[in-house]
């Protein structure tokens, strides 16, 4: 199968000049351009007197903008209806695809693609943090460029396999969010008439500081924010600690940061984070073996009941000065149903955390979909 005949950018588009002056007292929206193809997007408004320059350069709908600084990020796109008149700087130059050469949509479906990011890499030059797109270099890109008829029929060849993918990704979503639902309803008919007792009864807190030696390694951890669970951090190594105090974690205790517990950094710790270690600013509560777990408590403690208690734990005179303090966070009383059935609801968050891990790969599976139909649409696999 022959190749479609290249052609040179430079040959299908023509750069934009529309230059505006600034007025003082009328408003602008400003244009970003996100990395990897992710579109065009609103950067925010500014009345004309916040703008520190007396020019900007005004885009119309459907043209092609690119960052002179990411362009080897993929940082390029078409100018949505909703930023028509919007303003930009001169670090984002603007072109309109020539009608009788390139459609739009043929163009940026073909930005996507590794070649052209590749392209706009050896395009750009300059030292670190200074590399620029150059603008000749980026007019001799070759693409490959069919005529307008055969570029009509790649754009709804790949945009219908690209609304399948969509369509994928938002039955993913609602799967899960339909069992998140099916969480909460079986967690809240639970806790029906359940007595609630403090966490110092149910969850002490257990401190297990370790001791510092120079050739000692310690691998760390951390609670991520909004109830996203713990993660693995590097490992420490004794010879460049010095005033740093860590504590052991064990497979079953409830992991809280004192500093971010009021945003949901609060998780139960599994068998693959048993022995690490966690900073001063890591709280561990061991449940009473019989009478609750680190998984019901973790989950209780992230919803809205749960972590308006946390929250009123953990004062401070702004967000980032908010510390969960350890005596009152002893005070917060949680349910406490019978065991066996917390035990039966632990499973039911397993079986939902398999369900979230299986989506997680699929959507990376997903991801590397579109790459490859672009690939395979540009190498007229797809027509």
């Amino acid at each position: 199968m022959r190749a479609w005949p290249l052609e040179k950018l430079g040959s299908v588009l023509d750069k934009s000049e529309n230059w505006i002056e600034v007025q003082p007292d009328k408003e602008y929206s400003e244009v970003t351009v996100r990395l990897w193809g992710k579109g065009v997007n609103l950067r925010g408004t500014k009345i004309g007197s916040e703008i520190g320059s007396s020019r900007r350069l005004s885009v119309s709908e459907g043209q092609f903008i690119i960052s002179r600084i990411d362009a080897r990020h993929g940082a390029c796109g078409l100018v949505p209806k909703n930023l028509d008149g919007a303003v930009v700087t001169n670090d984002f130059p603007v072109y309109t695809p020539k009608e009788n050469k390139i459609l739009p949509r043929y163009l940026e479906l073909i930005s996507k693609t590794h070649f052209f990011v590749d392209a706009c890499k050896r395009a750009s030059e300059g030292t670190t943090n200074r590399v620029r797109l150059k603008e000749p270099r980026f007019f001799d890109i070759e693409i490959p460029l069919p005529d307008i008829a055969v570029q009509k029929l790649v754009i709804d060849k790949v945009d219908f396999a690209l609304d399948k993918l969509e369509e994928i990704k938002l039955l993913r979503s609602s799967l899960l969010d339909d069992a998140q639902a099916m969480l909460s309803s079986a967690f809240n008919k639970l806790i029906e008439g359940a007595v609630y007792k403090p966490m110092s009864e149910v969850a002490p807190i257990v401190r297990r500081q370790i001791e510092i030696t120079v050739d000692g390694e310690y691998p760390e951890l951390g609670a991520r924010s909004f109830g996203k669970g713990i993660f693995h951090k590097p490992t420490l190594i004794g010879a460049e600690l010095d005033w740093q105090k860590l504590y052991t974690v064990h497979s079953g205790d409830l992991v809280l940061s004192n500093i971010k517990a009021w945003e949901g950094a609060i998780a139960a710790a599994g068998d693959n984070d048993h022995g690490r270690v966690g900073s001063h600013r890591y709280i561990t509560c061991v449940p009473v073996e019989g009478v609750t777990t680190a998984n019901f408590l973790a989950f209780y403690l992230l919803t809205q009941e749960g972590i308006e208690q946390v929250q009123a734990a953990s004062p401070g005179s702004a967000d980032r000065n908010r510390t969960l303090a350890m005596k009152r966070l002893e005070k917060i009383k949680v349910p406490v149903p019978d065991y066996d059935k917390q035990l039966w609801f632990n499973q039911l968050q397993s079986y939902v955390e398999k369900i979230k891990q299986a989506q997680s790969e699929n959507e990376i599976e997903l991801e590397a979909l579109m790459p490859s139909i672009l690939d395979k649409a540009f190498k007229r696999e797809l027509v």
